[in-house]
C-alpha cells in the first residue's frame, strides 16, 4: 500500500489553538495547526502566544467561528496530506508542519 501523499503545501504562518467548539462538543486543546488565513482578521503574523482570535478554519466540528487561543506558532511550510489505510485514513488532511514530515517506512 502507498504512503502518506502530498497534495499541497504553503508557506504561511501556522498556530496551535486551543478552542471551545460552536456546537457545545469537548474543548480542542493545542489543535496543530491552523494556518494564519484561517483566522478572522487575525491582523500581521505570526501571532503572539496567548492572543484570542476567531477561527474560519473548518477542520473539526464546531471550529468555525469559535474563540480560540494562539497556544504557540511556527514558521515552518505546512502541508495537506493523504494518509491511505491504516487505523485512522485521512484524505486532506490539514495541517502537518515541515518538522513533522518524514519519509515513510
Amino acid at each position: 500500500m502507498a504512503g502518506p501523499a502530498v497534495f499541497n503545501n504553503s508557506g504561511t504562518p501556522s498556530s496551535a489553538v486551543s478552542y471551545t467548539p460552536t456546537d457545545g462538543g469537548e474543548p480542542g486543546v493545542d489543535h496543530k495547526w491552523v494556518v494564519h488565513e484561517e483566522l478572522d482578521n487575525p491582523g500581521e503574523a505570526p501571532l503572539a502566544d496567548g492572543t484570542e482570535v476567531v477561527l474560519e478554519a473548518e477542520h473539526m466540528a464546531g471550529m468555525q467561528g469559535a474563540t480560540a487561543t494562539i497556544d504557540h506558532s511556527t514558521q515552518e511550510t505546512v502541508y495537506m496530506v493523504d494518509v491511505p489505510g491504516g487505523e485512522m485514513p485521512m484524505t486532506n488532511h490539514k495541517w502537518v508542519v515541515e518538522s513533522e514530515v518524514h519519509p515513510a517506512g
